[in-house]
């Protein structure tokens, strides 16, 4: 599919997903909403692919929702658009491999819920974070009430929504809402490699790892362990869990037994 707002760059085991609308700082419109769900699905069918990196053209990560479009809405629109958006995110955080955000400037409204949705979020130095929207007199909408406390917690998550001042990448460190904060020319190169370290693991391993922490983290202890049981007998059960003990003891690199490039 070809897409006009967000480009799709494959490189061995990783895709590299770009929110491309520079001039408009990569706002989220609906087009763009679609289109991002159209190559997470494809992405996720795509035995070739193990780890997404997920990033924004230009000087912005994405500056928040398309407020030009939101501006002309109605309140059946408005909400219409907000499960657009939480469809699209959901779409990035359920699916099969991990995805990294790679946050280059400013992740603010819908950027920053965007790079909540991802796995593992890697920001520049110089990057700016925060949810605004209490500034224009609505609430977020594509689920940063929601992902914001379980990632920093009640009482920052409730500062950040209720002021809505931005936060810088230190401070976002500080808080747990990154994993790691690089100088700009590194960020690319940083996520790549941890892109690249995660996709020398067991393909199935990563979507069981990711899928018994999703499901897991809304659940009780006994109910998430249950996940965890049943995917700890998957490995064995497709062979990857045999490969990689084999590979151990013969000091060799695992060859997995999912379908790998070529």
């Amino acid at each position: 599919m070809t897409f006009s707002n967000i480009t799709v760059e494959k490189d061995g085991l990783i895709a590299t997903v770009t929110i491309d609308r520079p001039d408009a700082l990569n706002a989220l419109n609906g087009e763009t909403m679609r289109e991002l769900i159209h190559a997470m699905h494809d992405i996720d069918g795509d035995d070739d692919v193990a780890v997404v990196i997920l990033t924004g053209a230009g000087k912005a990560f994405v500056a928040g929702a398309d407020i030009s479009e939101l501006s002309k809405m109605g309140g059946m629109e408005a909400r219409e658009a907000s499960k657009l958006g939480q469809m699209a995110f959901s779409t990035i955080e359920n699916l099969s491999k991990p995805v990294i955000a790679a946050v280059n400037g400013f992740a603010l409204g819908g950027g920053l819920e965007i790079a909540m949705a991802c796995d593992i979020r890697i920001a520049s130095s110089r990057a700016k974070m925060g949810q605004p929207e209490v500034k224009l007199g609505v609430t977020p909408g594509f689920a940063g009430t929601q992902r914001l406390p379980r990632l920093v917690g009640f009482g920052r998550a409730k500062e950040l929504l209720l002021l809505g001042e931005p936060i810088d990448a230190a401070t976002a460190l500080s808080y747990g809402l990154v994993n790691k904060v690089v100088e700009p020319d590194e960020l690319i190169p940083a996520a790549r490699q941890m892109a690249e370290q995660m996709a020398a693991r067991g393909g199935a391993a990563l979507a069981l790892v990711k899928a018994c922490v999703n499901k897991g983290t809304g659940a009780d202890l006994e109910t998430g362990g249950a996940y965890e049981s049943e995917a700890f007998g998957l490995c064995f059960g497709i062979g990857d869990a045999q490969e990689g003990m084999k590979a151990f003891f013969e000091k060799r690199e695992p060859a997995w037994l999912r379908k790998r490039n070529g």
